[in-house]
């Protein structure tokens, strides 16, 4: 897998959306690095951030990802990934994504 650097999204977090996830040590304020399809289901990777806005690690969260395009008020709804095979096929699609971003920079 590529490795991850905050800073490779820094410019995208100024401009793009975020969600806080509320976790057993609180809330945690992610900011939306992309929404990506596997196997016909829809997931969201997040990127913690710091107090401050900022990256916090070097670490990237991944949720099932589900919203109700009829409903417009509706909520989208994250779901906890528990299958070790389903995440590992998540990171991997992840992974492509992050290979064509550093493809996108070297043109």
């Amino acid at each position: 897998m590529s490795e991850l650097r905050p800073e490779d999204f820094q410019n995208e977090i100024d401009e793009e959306m975020t969600v806080t996830i509320s976790t057993d040590d609180g809330d945690v304020e992610c900011a939306i690095v992309t929404i990506f399809t596997v196997d016909e289901k829809d997931y969201i990777a997040l990127l913690p951030l710091d107090k401050a806005g900022n990256p916090s690690e070097d670490e990237v969260w991944f949720y099932g990802y589900k919203e109700d395009f009829d409903d417009p008020n509706s909520e989208p709804e994250l779901i906890y990934i528990e299958d070790e095979d389903e995440l590992e096929a998540v990171m991997d699609k992840f992974d492509e994504y992050l290979d064509n971003l550093d493809f996108e920079e070297m043109n």
